[in-house]
């Protein structure tokens, strides 16, 4: 495997009653928070007040800033740099799914950043430092509740952007399963989309001697495809959510990706249609990788043997590696299919018309992918083929 260094500063709450942290944990960094959250579901649910009733156990001045989209955009991440800026915030607490979490990275990088934050989100300058955030999860998904990564939308510009720094790993996160139960079939289907996408981004690599991380890798997989069918029939069921919600977490908390490198290329295709067409991104995802998966098979046929093998139980007797390779890129696409998950882009009557487009936005930084290197060429065909 490669030489690594990991460090994961984040400290996790996990399970019933974590909420309680909040008035102990928060007032060690003081006593003006802006608390971030999505289109008002925690208030439907009674997340919002809990939360208050937490932060005005130790007084604190509570500022808001609400309506963070699925895709979360620039102008809402200008907003919550202004409130920082204009009302002395000390801590940001993000309630929400990742889109919140996202969002609330990129406020507190740009509340330390004397110039606009789009410009570290394009990577034409870095922070020096960001304000500390915590967050209380309430979608199993993104695992950004313990990493230091985001992905910010210019709707204007329609550019989709994933970015990371060292200095936006939440200083704590609050899971508890039961934040999740009030979460729609259709979104529970796309965070274990996105969950398993995580995993298969970074099972794809060409690293030799890995088998703690592929083994990793496969029980996660093995996990979700087992629980995902009985979440969906029984949605308040507290050790499926539990599972679910762990499972997003270690899916791209870093462990996984000690010691090996991932690909990403389909997160950097997907970004692309979800910035012009703004659809759902583990909606994206399911409609296109598969179709990387068949595009990139040749650069590993044996890599897509052991994932149909061990992922999906493929039986190889009697079959050559490719044939059962094609078998679990198959599983995959019928299992996401079985799960209620998109399969063609037409599906979010998307046609050929912004194909170009989308790849001129994905090719914005050049050739891309470590799995298979993919250039302009590579990205039209995998879009055609999932039209």
């Amino acid at each position: 495997m490669n030489t690594f260094v990991y460090h994961n500063p984040t400290r996790l709450f996990f399970g019933q009653g974590t909420l309680d942290h909040l008035h102990t944990e928060i007032p060690k960094y003081g006593n003006n928070i802006l608390l971030v959250y999505g289109g008002g579901s925690i208030k439907k649910n009674g997340l919002y007040d809990k939360t208050i009733d937490q932060l005005k156990q130790f007084g604190a001045n509570v500022f808001e800033l609400c309506g963070v989209e699925p895709n979360p955009r620039l102008t809402t991440v200008h907003r919550g740099v202004e409130l920082c800026k204009s009302e002395n915030i000390d801590f940001i607490l993000a309630v929400g799914g990742g889109s919140v979490i996202d969002c609330v990275k990129a406020i507190a990088i740009g509340a330390k950043f004397d110039g606009d934050v789009w410009d570290i989100i394009t990577r034409k300058a870095t922070g020096e430092t960001a304000l500390p955030f915590g967050t209380v999860l309430t979608l199993a998904a993104t695992g950004s509740e313990m990493n230091s990564g985001s992905v910010i939308t210019n709707w204007e510009t329609k550019e989709k952007q994933g970015w990371g720094s060292p200095l936006v790993f939440p200083q704590f996160s609050i899971l508890d399963p039961e934040f999740t139960f009030t979460v729609p079939k259709d979104q529970t289907i796309y965070g274990m989309v996105d969950i398993m996408s995580h995993v298969i981004e970074q099972y794809f690599n060409h690293t030799e001697n890995a088998p703690v991380q592929d083994g990793f890798s496969e029980t996660i997989l093995r996990t979700v495809i087992d629980t995902a069918p009985k979440l969906l029939n029984d949605l308040t069921n507290y050790a499926y959510r539990e599972t679910i919600l762990y499972s997003g977490t270690m899916a791209l908390n870093g462990t996984l990706s000690m010691g090996v490198r991932g690909d990403w290329a389909t997160h950097n295709i997907e970004h692309a249609v979800s910035a012009v067409y703004d659809i759902p991104h583990g909606g994206g995802l399911a409609i296109l990788f598969p179709n990387w998966m068949e595009h990139v098979l040749d650069e590993g046929v044996g890599r897509f043997k052991q994932f149909a093998v061990n992922v999906f139980g493929i039986d190889p007797s009697g079959k050559s590696d490719r044939e059962t390779a094609l078998e679990g890129i198959q599983a995959l696409r019928s299992f996401w299919s079985s799960i209620g998950a998109p399969s063609r882009l037409a599906d979010y009557e998307i046609g050929d018309e912004n194909l170009d487009a989308m790849a001129d936005k994905a090719m914005v930084y050049g050739p891309f992918g470590n799995f298979k290197k993919l250039d302009r060429d590579d990205v039209l065909a995998i879009y055609r083929k999932s039209l």
